[in-house]
């Protein structure tokens, strides 16, 4: 999929942008040199069904391929964008686009197939079995034996579970859980070493998945531009010194990275990361003193060691407020003249004279700006409309304080448990459309946030920007996602306000419940089996299964029958003819479901 040929294409796409040959030639290498790896993770990405015989199979051919380029880069093969290459020698694959359901993709060709394949990503994995973490002993023996085959397998199955994660993520939790088996497999206590040291890695992936994902997301739904103003808030946070002049180019490397990543278009994202980590490190001087070690690092370490950089102190002479924005006679001549350039300064400004607050919030308040502006340039004295800009910004940080305070009051009068049984129910009244595995896995999440953040003093920036990443993951990336129209709304409407509409949300009024329990009743000897972590979550699902059966009934009401339920647990495990047990007390537990409805 990445060819030594790509280095004119490249040049190509920059497009007159100076990139340092240093950093495009490590680049280059770079990508040749994981070419097999890069090829595994695209396909198993775009085709999550397909077995790792098949994506193996495909690699080597590209591998195959780009010898044959970088002899001849004249043949017909060799020529075109490297990821419509690797589309174009999928589909081409005997036997493959009908037996993985992507043919229909492969009538197409350029932007309509990789829009095709991009599509055909499915975010809910349901569908893939369990990733079972195999023996430790095991695990080591195909390591060392088969290094490289331990490594592809590896990737392979992270990848085609996370679809939207970008390439350089993966490739940088491979080589993260390479390291981890590498100090394991000399330990005689390997599976807690693999325990103790893979949990970082898993978090990472994490981590950056939701970020990513709710990158794409916004971008796919609102354009790239709101890429652009989610990053000039960023930088502004993280780097409040750099100088202006630097600053709008600064944002626009960034951003430009994502299209490609968010694509899945690995060659583009790669190379694209590397221009934006090229012009941080070109720029250090006027960034950020803290980006040199991370200039000096291999290429895959560059972009993670600046993502993680902690913030820089602001200016010691930075005004309390840039007043050119809301005191100067000719805003609207200066926002007319160019309209991008000004809200990347506007939203860089704000953001770094305001650390304490969240990127959505800073986001609101540029939100809340632009319409301000709307309105008030329209007006004969424009500029005793805007003059009271200052009091809109912080009306609408008061009403998300408010909104934080208020959650976190909550989370401490109800308890760890309490809130994560009303966030079950309250998710799942929400949407109820989505999996159980989905909701319950959200609700985990959000239970995580308000747990960490709400103990913190910085609670709301801390909250606001987590709970926002879980609603990324909820809205989706791609278009296939529709959950009921209200939820719809929240995702659509506004990418800055979105927590705002969600806290609002009630239940979903154009659910229709299924008509019969669907077996959530009938109940087995296997709840007593699982360990107490895998007994707590099948006691989750069938929490969610309860309200989406029953999503007429009370709050209260869904908590005494799952009270009920899991008295019923406890009294059959405990009994010793459990099964007899479940038998007679399951139906019990039926009728009192239904009676409760019928009252």
């Amino acid at each position: 999929m990445v060819f030594d040929f790509l280095l004119c294409k490249t040049r190509e796409f920059l497009n007159g942008i100076y990139v340092d040959t240093y950093y495009l030639k490590a680049t280059q290498v770079f990508i040749q040199d994981n070419t097999e790896y890069i090829t595994i993770i695209a396909f198993a990405q775009y085709v999550q069904e397909a077995t790792f015989e098949d994506v193996e199979m495909s690699a080597k051919e590209m591998v195959a391929l780009k010898d044959k380029c970088v002899t001849d880069m004249t043949l017909p093969e060799c020529s075109g964008l490297a990821n419509d290459i690797f589309q174009k020698s999928l589909c081409a694959l005997e036997g493959l686009p009908q037996k993985y359901n992507f043919s229909h993709c492969c009538t197409k060709s350029d932007l309509e197939r990789r829009v095709c394949f991009y599509l055909n990503k499915k975010a809910d994995v349901g569908f893939l079995p369990p990733l079972l973490m195999a023996d430790p002993e095991k695990k080591c023996q195909e390591y060392k034996q088969k290094k490289d085959l331990f490594l592809k397998k590896y990737l392979y199955e992270v990848a085609r579970r996370n679809p939207f994660v970008f390439v350089t993520t993966l490739l940088s939790v491979a080589a993260r859980f390479e390291a981890v088996a590498k100090t394991c497999c000399e330990e005689e206590g390997k599976a807690s070493c693999f325990q103790t040291r893979a949990s970082p890695v898993i978090q990472y992936l994490k981590e950056n998945s939701a970020f990513e994902k709710t990158l794409c997301g916004a971008s796919m739904r609102f354009g790239p531009r709101i890429i652009t103003l989610i990053n000039s808030a960023i930088i502004g946070q993280k780097f409040p010194k750099t100088e202006c002049k630097v600053l709008a180019s600064t944002v626009k490397h960034i951003s430009s990275m994502e299209g490609g990543c968010c694509e899945g278009d690995a060659v583009s994202c790669i190379h694209t990361r590397s221009m934006a980590v090229n012009h941080i490190c070109t720029n250090q001087d006027s960034i950020s003193t803290k980006v040199k070690e991370c200039c000096e690092k291999p290429i895959l370490e560059r972009g993670d060691c600046i993502m993680y950089l902690g913030r820089d102190e602001k200016p010691k002479d930075l005004s309390p407020r840039e007043a050119k924005f809301t005191d100067s006679e000719d805003v609207c001549q200066h926002r007319d003249a160019d309209p991008e350039n000004f809200m990347i300064e506007f939203l860089y400004e704000y953001s770094r004279r305001h650390q304490d607050l969240s990127t959505p919030e800073i986001l609101r308040i540029g939100e809340v700006y632009e319409n301000l502006l709307d309105d008030c340039c329209r007006k004969e004295n424009p500029s005793d409309c805007y003059r009271h800009a200052e009091e809109k910004f912080n009306e609408t940080t008061e009403k998300s304080l408010k909104m934080v305070q208020r959650s976190c009051e909550q989370t401490q009068k109800l308890g760890k448990d309490g809130l994560k049984h009303g966030c079950l129910i309250r998710l799942t009244r929400m949407a109820p459309q989505l999996s159980t595995e989905e909701l319950t896995s959200l609700s985990q999440d959000i239970v995580k946030a308000y747990t960490v953040c709400c103990a913190q003093r910085e609670q709301f920036s801390c909250l606001d920007n987590l709970v926002d990443l879980d609603l990324g993951e909820l809205c989706g990336v791609n278009q296939k996602r529709s959950i009921n129209p209200a939820v719809e709304k929240c995702c659509q409407s506004s990418f800055a306000f979105r927590r705002h509409c969600f806290y609002d949300l009630k239940s979903d009024e154009t659910y229709l419940p299924p008509a019969a329990s669907q077996g959530l009743f009938t109940l087995h000897t296997d709840l007593c089996q699982a360990p107490s972590g895998g007994r707590q979550s099948k006691q989750e699902r069938f929490l969610v299964d309860l309200v989406k059966l029953k999503p007429q009934h009370t709050d209260a009401k869904l908590l005494s029958l799952f009270a009920d339920f899991t008295q019923v647990v406890e009294k059959c495990c405990a009994a010793e003819g459990p099964e007899a047990c479940f038998s007679e007390e399951g139906p019990k537990l039926e009728a009192k479901a239904q009676s409760a409805s019928e009252t």
